[in-house]
């Protein structure tokens, strides 16, 4: 056995059915997977990084991004879809590409996934501690600047972000069955907010603030009077601001706000019926937050120029502040703090559940797989109340975006490669949910996602490298040697 030796399908689905003492609660029914779908997906990635991506990258148009970025997830959602379905335990992709691929694939992308739930449950917390400290200001109180922000922004330390993390941590330590309940809860409150905003914004739209619906790139107009080069144009400082390339660039930072789905396949062994429920949760909470999305998107640039948003962590109060439903604004803030708290409190369960596969499999140490009596992996979520916290409390939102979003098309791009090597190696398996007109979805899941991942900056590129550099020496020091099927 090497380091690409892969799990058997039989055994994954043997897995998948144990239950009692030591393995994880069934506790998910099929609307309870759209709610943790939703509750992931609408945060941080619609309420802030929305504003920020218009007015650095897409401006209106980045309602477009939303399309081209749901336009991968609806390829890749396929692709999950059947996988989850098929192979019902927690792990997600990391579960798929063992199955697929083989060990060390499964290792880079589990690795992988450790970078998109931690740091995108840290970009929230950031974005939660901006509207708590609006929610203090009501009451005539408020958080010193210095404790707003970290280092990097000229303060000291986030504390609100830090605090917020660990007592969700503690509650997921509490119980799976508890947590689902606040997330349902907190989906419920935090849709209607985004529908009462798209439904009172609309009528105070000004379309000025439209016009133009996609602001002029200066590289792209250089390149079409053949002053510049397309190549030299694409690794020069204009590609991504505005134009057709800022569109794109957008959809690669908005794609963060799409990873709900990838959350709800973590979750596969606590569903009650997988078969069934798994689709139903993926591709239900993605069209529902795809229609959402857009039209949130387009009400946000109406009611305020895209250029306001610049920095500012959070767009929604400033362009609501134009409607004249100031009334509503405290209910608002209130609802918007709900509606993060879910996606720090989905995704810290779905970094656990990654975690915990990777340690059943010997990859990592066995406390990181210990359940407590109410059936939690709860070492690895006080692991990871540490480790979140510290990146919630010093690093910028707009960084931790860059970061979660690449790390998340990597992982899309690996589920839909394993759905054209299972079709191509196992066509006979049982397949409760087939990915539709197979192997277009899966190339075109593919190919949107590398397209979004080359719109992002450098930089991004550079500390996927370093972390996965990083992964490696671990794999290669302690995991090659642990691995049960290889030993």
């Amino acid at each position: 056995m090497g380091i690409f030796s892969k799990k058997s399908i039989s055994s994954l689905i043997s897995e998948a059915n144990e239950q009692g003492e030591g393995t994880l609660k069934k506790t998910f029914g099929s609307w309870g997977l759209v709610a943790l779908g939703v509750g992931a997906i609408i945060g941080a990635g619609l309420f802030s990084l929305t504003g920020i991506a218009a007015a650095e990258n897409a401006g209106p148009a980045v309602a477009l991004s939303f399309v081209i970025a749901a336009l991968g997830c609806a390829f890749a959602g396929l692709c999950y879809a059947e996988f989850a379905s098929m192979l019902p335990v927690a792990g997600s992709a990391y579960t798929y590409s063992y199955a697929t691929m083989g060990e060390f694939i499964a290792w880079i992308i589990g690795w992988d996934l450790v970078l998109e739930y931690a740091l995108a449950s840290a970009t929230v917390a950031v974005s939660w501690s901006q509207y708590f400290n609006e929610l203090l200001k009501v009451f005539h109180l408020e958080i010193p600047v210095e404790f707003l922000k970290g280092p990097f922004e000229g303060g000291i330390i986030n504390i609100p972000a830090i605090v917020i993390v660990c007592l969700l941590s503690l509650l997921l330590i509490r119980g799976t069955q508890e947590s689902a309940r606040v997330n349902n809860l907190l989906v419920i409150l935090k849709v209607t907010v985004v529908v009462i905003f798209i439904a009172l914004g609309w009528q105070f739209i000004n379309p000025a603030n439209h016009d133009p619906f996609i602001p002029a790139n200066v590289g792209e107009e250089m390149v079409k009077s053949g002053e510049l080069s397309f190549t030299a144009f694409l690794s020069s400082e204009y590609f991504g601001e505005y134009g057709w390339s800022g569109v794109l660039r957008a959809a690669g930072v908005v794609f963060f706000a799409f990873i709900g789905f990838d959350a709800v396949s973590t979750a596969a062994q606590e569903a009650k019926n997988p078969k069934k429920g798994m689709p139903f949760g993926i591709i239900g909470s993605l069209i529902i937050c795809t229609v959402l999305y857009v039209l949130f998107a387009y009400v946000l640039t109406g009611l305020e120029n895209y250029l306001v948003f610049k920095g500012d962590a959070k767009p929604v109060a400033t362009a609501f502040a134009k409607t004249g439903y100031h009334f509503l604004n405290t209910a608002l803030i209130v609802t918007i703090i709900a509606g993060y708290t879910s996606v720090i409190l989905v995704m810290l369960l779905g970094q656990s559940r990654v975690f915990y596969s990777m340690s059943k499999d010997g990859l990592l140490p066995k406390m990181f797989s210990d359940l407590s009596k109410r059936q939690t992996p709860w070492k690895t979520n006080l692991v990871f109340m540490v480790f979140v916290s510290l990146f919630a409390g010093f690093v910028p939102v707009s960084d931790l975006g860059h970061m979660v979003s690449i790390g998340t098309l990597f992982a899309f791009t690996l589920v839909c490669i394993g759905i054209l090597v299972l079709r191509k190696t196992q066509p006979d398996i049982e397949r409760p949910f087939k990915t539709p007109f197979v192997p277009l979805v899966p190339v075109l899941g593919i190919v949107v996602c590398l397209i979004m991942m080359v719109s992002l900056p450098v930089e991004s590129w550079e500390r996927l490298a370093i972390w996965l550099a990083l992964g490696l020496v671990i794999y290669f020091a302690y995991s090659k040697k642990h691995s049960k099927l290889n030993n």
